[in-house]
């Protein structure tokens, strides 16, 4: 009579590992921009389009506006509708290609990877922000009119910073509601449409728009004019709240409680 003796139970002990640096988080969610195809692709396209919106202004502004701070806010206008695509793929292409199992099961904690994507927009935001300056400084240096960079201030720089910031911001925030790349960029073109048309047409609303419609305070911006009153400055902070900071909160709690598959 032979008898089995039961193989000891063996148990993998993990609470002495490490866990993962939030910098190398961040470095990952960077990475993550440019290995697909279509993250190199929407990269180049800021950076070109950027450059080539500067040459464009060039050849068909007079001699007296080829100043620094025209082609810098000419620029806001491409950077303005690709910033935010990029920040919609940082969040959806986990759930998209499914890799958000993997991203969790290697971070368990979903704020930290949550905070490490807001890290990496805004890196790639300024990066985006000194790339056009950089270019608008050479135009302006190159062939700019005389005196082109007379007049600037520092209030220039923070707020041409601070508007690609909040747009690619806003686009984390409707990525982060949606989860899903096509509904996420319709709706974030369709809406802010949607509701420019309602602020501009319905005579009742007449005088809300810049108090409710994010576009609609941040047009001067959009159109080189940083010279701000301190009510516009009050109408951007109050869209930024509406457009941005609510649908990120709303976001983030979706994301804290919705399955992983």
């Amino acid at each position: 009579m032979s008898t089995t003796t039961a193989a000891p139970k063996r148990t993998l002990d993990t609470s002495g590992t490490p866990q993962v640096p939030f910098t190398r988080v961040v470095s990952v969610e960077l990475r993550k921009t440019v290995n697909t195809r279509a993250g190199r692709w929407l990269v180049g396209a800021i950076l070109g389009l950027t450059a080539a919106a500067m040459v464009l202004f060039y050849a068909i502004a007079d001699a007296d506006e080829r100043i620094f701070e025209n082609f810098v806010g000419f620029a806001a206008t491409p950077q303005g509708f690709l910033l935010p695509v990029l920040g919609i793929l940082l969040i959806t292409s986990e759930w998209s290609q499914r890799t958000a199992m993997v991203t969790f099961a290697l971070v368990p904690s979903r704020t930290k990877v949550i905070g490490a994507k807001v890290i990496a927009a805004l890196l790639l935001a300024t990066v985006a922000f000194v790339g056009a300056i950089v270019v608008a400084a050479l135009v302006t240096a190159v062939g700019g009119a005389d005196g082109g960079f007379e007049g600037l201030s520092v209030t220039v720089f923070a707020l041409f910073l601070a508007l690609q910031l909040l747009t690619i911001l806003q686009g984390l925030s409707f990525g982060l509601i949606l989860l899903n790349t096509p509904a996420a960029i319709v709706a974030f073109f369709v809406l802010p449409i949607a509701s420019n048309i309602v602020f501009s047409t319905v005579p009742a609303l007449d005088g809300s728009g810049p108090w409710l419609d994010f576009n609609t305070a941040l047009m001067p911006l959009f159109n080189g004019d940083f010279s701000l009153s301190g009510e516009q400055y009050a109408q951007i902070g109050v869209t930024a709240l509406i457009w941005v900071v609510l649908p990120f909160v709303a976001g983030w709690v979706r994301v804290m409680r919705a399955e992983v598959k």
